[in-house]
Parts: C-alpha cells; sequence; structure tokens
C-alpha cells in the first residue's frame, strides 16, 4: 500500500497546518478554501496530462482535491499576471472566501514541505515556464522546505 494512502490523515493535517500558518488563517475552512482556489486557478492553465502528471506527485488528499471536478474537455488558459491570478483564487466561494493575498505563495510552500523535491522539480521541468513560476518559493534556506513528513 502507498505510504500516502496508509497517512493521508497525517499527510493532510500537516499541510493544511503549513498553509494557515503562512496565510495567518485560523479556519481549516478558510484554509480549505483557499488551496482550493489556488489549484482550480493552476489547473484550468493545464492540459489534462499536465495536469495528471502533476498530481501524481501530490499527497493523496492534495491529489485529489487538485482533480475533484475537473472538466478535462475545457481548453486550458493562459497564465495571467499573479494580480489577475490571485483575483481568481478569491472568486472560489466568494460569499466564504477570506484568502489573503498570499496564498498562491503560502500554498506553494506547503505543496514543497509535502513532497519529494525530486518528483516535484521533475514534473515542474516538463511544464512551461509560466507554471513553474506559480510554484517558485523564495525560501529563507533549504532546510525551510525540507519534507515535513516522510
Amino acid at each position: 500500500m502507498p505510504w500516502t494512502y496508509r497517512h493521508a490523515t497525517r499527510e493532510w493535517r500537516a499541510f493544511l497546518e503549513d498553509v494557515k500558518l503562512k496565510t495567518d488563517l485560523a479556519s481549516d475552512n478558510h484554509a480549505y478554501t483557499a488551496v482550493d482556489g489556488v489549484l482550480q486557478t493552476f489547473r484550468r492553465r493545464l492540459t489534462a496530462q499536465q495536469g495528471l502528471d502533476f498530481a501524481t506527485v501530490l499527497p493523496s488528499v492534495l491529489r485529489a482535491i487538485f482533480v475533484h471536478d475537473w472538466d478535462v474537455t475545457t481548453p486550458p488558459r493562459p497564465f495571467a499576471a499573479r494580480s489577475l491570478l490571485m483575483a481568481e483564487v478569491k472568486a472560489l466561494r466568494p460569499n466564504h472566501n477570506l484568502t489573503p493575498d498570499n496564498a498562491i505563495e503560502a500554498t506553494a510552500w506547503a505543496v514543497w514541505r509535502c513532497t519529494n523535491h525530486r518528483d516535484l522539480e521533475r514534473v515542474l521541468a516538463r511544464l512551461p515556464e509560466p507554471a513553474r513560476d506559480f510554484w517558485r518559493v523564495d525560501a529563507g534556506s533549504r532546510s525551510e522546505l525540507q519534507q515535513r513528513i516522510v
């Protein structure tokens, strides 16, 4: 059984705590909405194959959120300025969305901390430059992004 299936809850809790730490959101629900918005915004810019390749390196719960309700027949949108991407993230469930302006960066930071870096780098290397930029993190040190749960 894959490790990520056996420890799905543990991985998800650690990921969500990282997002809450970086976004200053207190509620799991608000953090979930922020993450869901970030993932949907990113996947709208990928082909189905690119999205599935990306999803394979995510922990199981995050992978499920990434692909949930994805209409793969919709053509990918072009990447846009960060401010426009952030507006799209905040448009998800607008009546319940308290997503802060750093949600993309916070989610990226948490993704790096919950994935195998070699696998994530391999997948990102096959994506267009704007997709790689989407997940770029300015960390104080490499150890800050060290995978939390191995």
